[in-house]
């Protein structure tokens, strides 16, 4: 169903034109008209499917129909795991609604909150929160929740990860119980369906691909390198292949300067992007990236899920993440919207674990190719070595549960005994 088709007024039709859209993706298709419908939503889809339009233009479709009040009150509220997800989704409210005489703003931290304060005095229609500052407005008798029409949880189980999820109840709570929730993940888990369950009314389920499989628009590609050679091996891919738009992940913040300064040294234009960095630098980074200014941007998983970079070519795992599941969300940062894109992953012998995990995660195999240039001689011997200690070690395991198994004694019947 394209976007005319929806129900969607003019003014909001010409700002998603306006913004370089013109065919929904298929989350978008199924979640918008059940929302616009009023319907409480559980979207499951995989990362870069657009799953930001299929809750704003529903929010927006409200604002168009409306008088714009003399005094403005939170209609909607969205909460979000992290600041740069919440920057992300406050600018697609102002690119769809670019026609749509709304104010919206985005509470998070590592910000001056005078501003937020004044914004919020002067009225706002949409906020988009991160858990933790909106708790510290919470507090401060700030914000009001008592208009609030539309509430939307957004990456509900990295909300689960990330340990927010009680301040996520709290904040539920405060809103009134009659309003449209709508709810979005990447991935189902027990723990969002019992979420769910708690603070939905009959929602429309919409499941978009399979669950924890990267998106089929994504090329999978996995290096056998020893762990000194990784830096090597990054540098020259990125001389000697077409690689426009990189993004490279590491596990630590350390190791994200490291590579950059390894890469600057090198002439490549990079940045870092991590907890360490303020606010302000972390979003100059990311503005500065998706302008072009830098080739290749260096991250540790705080940037794994949510982030919108059109364009980008590559994600290159420098570090094979601990959490299969984080695999997913990495790559899934190419190949977005129907785009294709390429993920490599770079694995030391003392990695092959991990990436079992993540195959048995995802469903399928990854091969291991070497990279011309750079033979991991050791590489063979120590996956064997390493198979053989997994094995002996489910064997070890089997041996200690069969011998924790209460023993069936039989004991002879008393008139058999006679």
């Amino acid at each position: 169903m394209p976007f005319t088709q929806m129900g969607l007024s003019d003014p909001l039709l010409r700002g998603v034109l306006a913004s370089g859209y013109t065919a929904p993706t298929e989350i978008q298709s199924q979640a918008i008209p059940a929302a616009l419908e009023g319907r409480d939503i559980i979207g499951c889809a995989q990362t870069g499917t657009g799953k930001t339009a299929a809750f704003v233009l529903p929010i927006l479709s409200r604002i168009c129909g409306r008088q714009p009040p003399k005094k403005r009150v939170i209609k909607s509220l969205i909460l979000t795991p992290t600041r740069e997800l919440a920057v992300q989704i406050e600018q697609s409210i102002h690119n769809y609604g670019q026609f749509v005489n709304v104010r919206t703003l985005a509470i998070y931290g590592g910000v001056d909150i005078n501003k937020q304060l004044n914004a919020l005095r002067r009225g706002i229609d949409i906020v988009v929160a991160t858990p933790g500052r909106l708790m510290d407005h919470m507090r401060r008798n700030t914000v009001s929740f008592a208009s609030v029409e539309v509430f939307v949880l957004d990456e509900a189980d990295r909300m689960f990860d990330m340990g927010f999820i009680n301040d996520v109840r709290k904040i539920i709570a405060a809103v009134p119980q009659q309003r449209q929730t709508m709810l979005f993940s990447a991935t189902m888990s027990p723990e969002v369906r019992q979420l769910a369950a708690g603070i939905q009314k009959d929602p429309m389920m919409i499941k978009v691909g399979v669950e924890h499989n990267p998106i089929e628009t994504i090329t999978q590609r996995v290096h056998a390198v020893l762990k000194q050679q990784k830096i090597e091996l990054l540098v020259h891919m990125l001389q000697n292949r077409q690689m426009f738009s990189v993004l490279v992940f590491s596990r630590t913040k350390y190791g994200a300067d490291k590579i950059t300064r390894r890469l600057e040294q090198a002439g490549i234009d990079a940045v870092a992007i991590h907890s360490d960095r303020s606010q302000s630098q972390r979003q100059r980074a990311l503005d500065d990236f998706k302008k072009g200014k830098y080739q290749v941007m260096v991250a540790t998983d705080i940037v794994a899920r949510g982030i919108d970079v059109r364009g980008i070519s590559h994600v290159i795992n420098f570090d094979v993440p601990m959490f299969a599941q984080d695999y997913v969300h990495r790559i899934g940062r190419t190949g977005r919207a129907s785009a294709t894109g390429d993920a490599i992953t770079f694995v030391a012998p003392d990695e092959h674990d991990q990436l079992r995990k993540i195959e048995r995660f995802i469903g399928c195999k990854l091969v291991l190719e070497e990279y011309e240039g750079f033979t991991c001689t050791q590489f063979a011997a120590t996956l064997s070595q390493s198979e053989e200690q997994s094995r002996s070690q489910r064997q070890v395991a089997r041996v200690r549960k069969a011998a924790k198994r209460p023993r069936l004694v039989r004991r002879r019947s008393l008139a058999s005994s006679r």
